[in-house]
């Protein structure tokens, strides 16, 4: 009977359109979350799920509301096997639904289906369901009490960017905690939900509208309007989140895709009328993006059901192998790229990868890195110099260069000049360090290098490390995989060799499966029109 009573009402709500907010207010109430709630409800599940929920208080509010994290894993897995994942409502408070599909995002964690297990088997869940509760609970407003909105930090005059701090953590605890799980844990992502908003109305005008059913808004997966720099890198990932949400019935919009717009910059300034009227911008959630190289993305929830099953779009990559990597888990182990050639974090575990990712994002921009150019079929080069002295060998003049890095101990000189002289390149083409001419500590978590190679199945007749020959090896040596197109080249070079060098000079060797060839004729008869 209730399923038929709802069904009528929805059906009458259709067809009377005259019926206002408030009347639907009356006729069916969304419950308002208390404090005690809220709190009791967090001990609840700490109580009854001691095996896979740690509950902390992180600090509190100005007028002392607490700050929560939910630490929600298999604690019969050891965390170093795990990806970490950070989910937070940073507009909490007056976009509502953001914050409560976090409640359901945890009940469905600690759940019993096969998809939670697995999931708590290989992630670590980081979970504030309510970052801003002065917002959720009182004010239904974006600021604190010093006027700062958590989501954005308070804007760019609260941030130093050039050292990646926070100046306004007392004015912001909300800020504050949030930054402080991002330094602990240093997350392979981080989800910030966002939602159906009460902020539009003014306070005045505000009432009862905090309970009305039927509130919505426009679903968007993977960034923010307002700042499309708030975005996973990866587009394919957001594709999956959006995937997922289709699949129980919610679409997602696509920005810049479905608006038909090109992204903006300072130079297209004359025809901004013509481009995405997002912009980038820096908010809290980049943190964890430009510190620790974290995957960061944003939901606009409507339906806690589209938010959650979005969640798990995102959640099922961190328990799968991503489309070109080796290891199971988020696409967050490239730290720095030059035409088509990577430097990748290094470790078996998740954790050892977190570790070695962490300390390369850090650190690449002081790295200068090289190809032969143009480049050949049936020989790939990559070189990677982290030191001042070691990118002073890396001259765009081939006999420069060769001359230069023959002087070194760790080159095999014979080898090295016989490789780079075989070839027709004429130039190393050099992507300088952009981080300025001051030293770097020695690497100490190892480092990975990848190349792809445009064949399925090349023979691969050798990859050297500065003249020397390696063998295969997952963690000392190399290992190839065809994925995307290309056969890819990973390259593992652990702690003990990273720590003791400065220059990584790349070389595969390798016959093509197929003979390609490039060129155009003339047709025969303008050939021979030509020859009278």
């Amino acid at each position: 009977m209730k399923q038929r009573a709802l069904l009528l009402s929805t059906l009458l709500f259709g067809l009377l359109p005259s019926l206002t907010a408030d009347d639907r207010a009356n006729s069916e109430r969304v419950h308002r979350i208390t404090l005690a709630e809220f709190e009791t409800t967090l001990t609840f599940w700490a109580r009854k799920h001691p095996e896979l929920l740690e509950l902390d208080r992180l600090g509190e509010s100005e007028s002392g509301l607490g700050l929560h994290l939910l630490k929600i894993t298999d604690s019969s897995v050891e965390d170093r096997f795990k990806q970490v994942v950070l989910v937070t409502s940073l507009h909490g408070g007056p976009e509502r639904s953001g914050t409560t599909t976090a409640l359901h995002f945890v009940e469905w964690l600690l759940g019993d289906s096969e998809e939670a297990r697995e999931t708590r088997r290989n992630q670590v869940l980081l979970i504030m369901p309510i970052n801003h509760p002065e917002a959720f609970f009182r004010t239904d407003r974006f600021m604190n009490k010093a006027g700062i909105d958590p989501y954005t930090g308070g804007g760019p005059q609260h941030w130093d960017l050039s050292n990646l701090k926070y100046k306004s953590s007392d004015k912001a605890p909300e800020v504050k905690a949030v930054l402080e799980v991002v330094d602990a844990w240093k997350p392979d992502v981080h989800a910030d939900l966002h939602g159906t908003g009460l902020q539009e109305y003014p306070l005045e005008n505000l009432g009862d509208r905090t309970r009305y059913q039927g509130q919505i808004m426009f679903e968007v997966t993977g960034s923010a309007y307002s700042n499309y720099a708030l975005r996973p890198w990866d587009w394919r990932v957001t594709e999956a989140m959006i995937k997922a949400g289709e699949e129980v019935g919610f679409p997602s919009d696509r920005f810049e895709a479905d608006g038909q717009r090109s992204f903006h910059g300072p130079v297209m300034n004359p025809i901004s009328d013509r481009t995405w009227r997002g912009q980038p911008n820096f908010y809290t959630a980049q943190y964890g993006y430009a510190k620790y190289h974290t995957m960061v993305s944003a939901f606009e929830i409507g339906w806690e059901q589209s938010g959650v099953a979005r969640l798990r779009g995102l959640l099922r990559i961190g328990n799968r192998r991503w489309q070109n990597e080796w290891y199971e888990g988020y696409p967050v182990d490239r730290v720095k790229s030059f035409v088509g050639h990577f430097v990748t974090s290094y470790g078996s575990t998740p954790a050892e990868r977190r570790r070695s990712r962490v300390e390369l994002w850090q650190k690449q921009g002081q790295f200068t890195q090289a190809i032969l150019y143009p480049q050949t079929d049936g020989r790939d080069t990559y070189f990677v110099a982290t030191s001042t002295a070691a990118t002073a060998a890396l001259s765009k003049n081939i006999d420069e260069f060769l001359a230069g890095v023959s002087k070194r101990d760790d080159v095999n000189a014979d080898g090295f000049q016989k490789l780079i002289r075989s070839g027709p390149e004429v130039i190393l083409a050099v992507d300088k360090a952009r981080s300025g001419d001051q030293e770097i500590n020695p690497i100490e978590h190892g480092i990975g290098f990848r190349l792809r190679l445009p064949y399925r199945n090349p023979s691969i007749d050798a990859v050297k490390l500065n003249g020397d020959t390696l063998g295969k090896s997952a963690t000392d040596g190399w290992q190839s995989w065809f994925a995307n197109g290309f056969t890819q080249i990973q390259i593992n070079l652990p702690p003990t060799f990273a720590t003791k060098h400065d220059l990584f000079m790349i070389s595969c060797e390798y016959t093509p499966d197929v003979v390609r060839r490039i060129g155009w004729t003339p047709p025969q008869q303008v050939l021979d029109q030509l020859k009278r």
